[in-house]
């Protein structure tokens, strides 16, 4: 009976890594050996703050759940110990935050990740880490649609002060 038990202890914490491989944006593998407990819980308060999900996960249950998600070329990259960041919102912010943090801490690894959906290896990661986050973008968008505008009442407001002076 226990054994039964377990099976299904283990059959849903599969479903639950499975879903959460669906769900997300952007899922990161990482290797933490070599972090110390206030480096690991440091990266967790940054990860949590920015709304980003971080466990550490038997290699074993996550290789079952890639195969349920159909993300099967993920398995390469489970070896050793584990921990995966998995973001439902920011598609920037965990790539971010894990690259950020593996650059100041020598003993994080990156592995690799899923972005929407496609299996991606450790430079794509950096890339995705090296584009400014969705507010950078959006304000960035935003001087883009503003421009002309601004450039047209600057000339509207030139041609009056130039009306002015010659009257």
């Amino acid at each position: 009976m226990a054994n039964a038990k377990v099976i299904q202890a283990k059959q849903e914490a599969v479903d639950v890594v499975t879903a959460k491989l669906r769900e997300s944006v952007t899922t990161v593998v990482a290797d933490y050996r070599g972090l110390n407990v206030a480096q690991v819980t440091e990266l967790r308060k940054q990860l949590r703050e920015a709304g980003i999900e971080f466990q550490v996960l038997k290699n074993s249950l996550v290789r079952r759940a890639t195969a349920a998600a159909e993300l099967s070329e993920l398995d390469s990259v489970l070896t050793g110990p584990t921990a995966i960041a998995f973001s439902k919102e920011d598609a920037v912010a965990p790539a971010k935050i894990l690259s950020d943090f593996a650059k100041k801490n020598d003993a994080l690894e990156i592995k690799g990740g899923v972005v929407e959906g496609q299996v991606v290896g450790v430079d794509q990661i950096n890339a995705l880490a090296a584009l400014p986050s969705r507010e950078g973008l959006l304000s960035m968008l935003l001087s883009v649609l503003q421009a002309p505008v601004r450039n047209f009442a600057l000339a509207v407001k030139a041609v009056a002060d130039k009306e002015e002076a010659s009257a």
